[in-house]
């Protein structure tokens, strides 16, 4: 599957991976991920079950005494020295007589990529996903925490890995749902993911849950070409709204568009001053989408409450080679790029946008050995995004992902097959059933 690699050795325990596939769903829509066990070859085998048929050196100590607990099935073998019990599988009927509540409940926790697997155990458990009580369950958990979903297209077919931090484990998520359209991967928020592309000619926006497989495409814009865009969920309110700015050829006459899922329909706005964009990368903070300028030297900032544009004369560090806007949480926002001109004297630094004196901050570096085996060569590309303080960089030509966390300022590798697609598209990603693409 997915070599992990990180900072810190492993011990010397041994996990053996086991490859996972649903029976369930059909084989190209069928969800892998890797279950670790624990290894016993060349252990020690020291429990008393283990030593049953070895040499009888204490007679008195291989008395066994089997008994039938009351209510179970399964003999609980006892010795005097030691009790052992085995795994109790409870009986069907008693999972039958679970109230809807308590089992709503304890689904509601389950990793949500686990659910998947589930879903085959009875035909109850297969439709509680899409009951309304299971969902409220599920929005009042706290969320699973920060992926890292890899979109890309294997002979015109789409496909998807996602990669969960809490769980350390890749995940295949079938695509198979979605048209056959020549489209590319916008970005995630709040459990939701967008892609805009082309239906033969027709320029079209489409909103999916990967989760409950449903997807819906939204309605044209008012000037209906391909443009620049970002989508931003609200959870509380459970509408979700997409940004459409400049044409992606650099038609910047067009004013700016915002779609409502409320009212269903897009709102014109503002068109954005003239000026001259140093990348096409967009970050959203505090209610407001900043983008990288070169003249004026800057950013430019939409107010997404007003609809109207400003610029802020936030100059850029000297010898900038490649910049990208990350939004961070606390109205944080970070400046992430190579600085220094030659191949020897580069480096990966971070700044923080300091909002009263309107400069950049330095607040670290990236390690030299990190720096050397994420970008080989000085010319080599890179992407980079984050979400809540944390921030992802990806190699394509090495097929490698760096992470780093802001707030512990920790470094830590994400190297595997999913990343080594020259094509990949990859985001942050929140896996949430409760999602709504309405």
């Amino acid at each position: 599957m997915v070599e992990i690699a990180e900072s810190s050795e492993s011990g010397s325990g041994l996990l053996n991976s086991t490859q996972v596939k649903i029976g369930s769903l059909p084989e190209e829509d069928s969800i892998h991920w890797q279950v670790s066990s624990f290894g016993s070859s060349g252990s020690r085998n020291t429990s008393p079950l283990g030593r049953i048929g070895s040499r009888n050196t204490s007679p008195s100590r291989q008395k066994v005494v089997k008994t039938k607990p009351r209510g179970l099935d399964e003999e609980t073998v006892t010795t005097f020295a030691k009790t052992v019990q085995p795994d109790v599988q409870m009986e069907d009927n008693i999972w039958a007589m679970l109230p809807e509540d308590l089992l709503n409940e304890i689904l509601a926790r389950v990793p949500p990529f686990m659910i998947f697997r589930l879903r085959s155990v009875c035909k109850r458990w297969n439709s509680i996903l899409q009951d309304h009580s299971f969902l409220k369950f599920h929005s009042q958990v706290p969320s699973h925490g920060p992926c890292l979903l890899t979109f890309w297209k294997n002979s015109q077919t789409p496909q998807c890995s996602v990669f969960s931090l809490p769980l350390k484990q890749w995940f295949r998520i079938p695509f198979t749902f979605l048209p056959q359209w020549a489209f590319w991967l916008v970005g995630s928020s709040g459990g939701l993911v967008c892609f805009s592309g082309l239906d033969v000619l027709t320029f079209k926006t489409l909103v999916c849950n990967p989760l409950t497989q449903t997807w819906r495409t939204l309605p044209s814009m008012h000037y209906n070409q391909q443009r620049q865009l970002l989508m931003v969920v609200d959870r509380k309110d459970r509408s979700f709204k997409v940004i459409a700015t400049s044409d992606i050829y650099g038609d910047r006459s067009l004013p700016t568009e915002v779609y409502d899922s409320k009212i269903d329909k897009w709102s014109l706005h503002q068109t954005m001053p003239a000026v001259n964009l140093c990348s096409s990368k967009m970050a959203f903070c505090d209610s407001r989408l900043y983008l990288e300028t070169l003249s004026p030297l800057g950013l430019m900032m939409y107010r997404l409450d007003t609809g109207q544009w400003e610029h802020i004369p936030a100059k850029f560090p000297r010898s900038l080679l490649d910049g990208y806007l990350v939004a961070g949480t606390h109205k944080r926002l970070f400046l992430v790029g190579r600085i220094g001109l030659y191949s020897t004297l580069q480096s990966m630094r971070i700044w923080e946008l300091d909002h009263t004196k309107v400069v950049w901050v330095e607040i670290s570096r990236m390690p030299p050995r990190y720096f050397r085996a994420l970008l080989r060569l000085s010319a080599e590309r890179f992407e980079c995004f984050g979400q809540d303080n944390l921030i992802c960089f990806t190699s394509w030509n090495q097929g490698k992902g760096l992470l780093y966390d802001v707030d512990k300022k920790v470094w830590s590798w994400i190297a595997g097959c999913a990343l080594q697609s020259y094509n990949s598209q990859v985001c942050f990603y929140e896996p949430r059933f409760d999602a709504s693409i309405y």
